[in-house]
């Protein structure tokens, strides 16, 4: 939970703050291990513990994962005990946090993974779920669009749009590359292209476009951080299904036209 606290900050925020920081240091994740080996941590947000399919099928996954990398952590500790000296131990956590919620149907999760097994620092993963909370499952972006075909018109034309966003952020961090080739982390499929979330909107049960979310060293170096993109939806309009295009609508509201850093 992030607290961001204008320098203006009334007296009576300054009150609601004390307990603000209590609660936040209070919230358990939904699932802990810890052995000698390895700590695991999976946690999510209260919009997706109140949603209960959703936060049912996310742990469901989690389980699995958390289980997994535990069952490794202890393999590595029999065979190589030295590299957990001193208390050392592997460490994954997820966390799970709502992005927008569109039509009061579609949920898009962010899910950020860090993972430490060694070396000089941990690793960064930023993965997406478009969940339909009327069909109760995860689903893809593929009922907005005519079609999605791998290196097709409409990836190509996404792929396009990204690249020219993420450009547009790199120069406002003022990182000047030597040449393009770290565009190849962005490709025209689907599969490939970045981790996609549906954009809030200043329209009411619209979507302004899609975000594309690339974790460390996608993009770029891995000082450079994470990067996101965003694609507005009247780029998107030539290859909208009917669906999409009673999706789609409006603006990016002001505060979320800024990429994570």
């Amino acid at each position: 939970m992030t607290l961001r606290l204008a320098a203006n900050l009334t007296l009576a925020a300054a009150l609601v703050l004390p307990q603000a920081v209590v609660v936040a240091a209070e919230q358990k994740p939904d699932i802990a291990i810890k052995t000698k080996a390895v700590e695991i941590k999976v946690t999510l947000d209260n919009t997706i513990r109140q949603n209960a399919a959703l936060a049912a099928n996310l742990l469901a996954d989690s389980k699995r994962w958390a289980e997994s990398n535990r069952a490794d952590a202890a393999k590595e500790y029999k065979s190589s005990p030295e590299l957990f000296r001193d208390g050392r131990a592997w460490t994954f956590e997820r966390d799970y946090t709502v992005q927008s919620i569109i039509a009061g149907r579609y949920v898009s999760v962010l899910r950020t993974m860090f993972i430490y097994t060694g070396g000089a620092h941990p690793n960064t993963d930023l993965n997406t779920i478009l969940w339909d909370d009327t069909a109760k499952k995860p689903i893809s972006i593929r009922p907005f669009f005519k079609e999605l075909a791998d290196n097709g018109p409409t990836l190509t034309a996404m792929r396009r749009a990204i690249i020219a966003s993420l450009k547009a952020e790199k120069k406002e961090r003022g990182i000047d590359e030597p040449d393009d080739s770290w565009t190849n982390g962005v490709e025209p499929k689907l599969l490939r292209i970045g981790a996609v979330e549906l954009a809030s909107s200043t329209e009411a049960g619209k979507s302004a476009g899609l975000v594309f979310n690339y974790s460390p060293y996608a993009v770029g170096s891995y000082a450079e951080g994470s990067y996101e993109a965003f694609v507005p939806w009247d780029v998107l309009k030539p290859y909208l299904t009917p669906e999409g295009n009673a999706l789609f609508g409006g603006s990016r509201p002001a505060e979320k036209n800024t990429s994570r850093k």
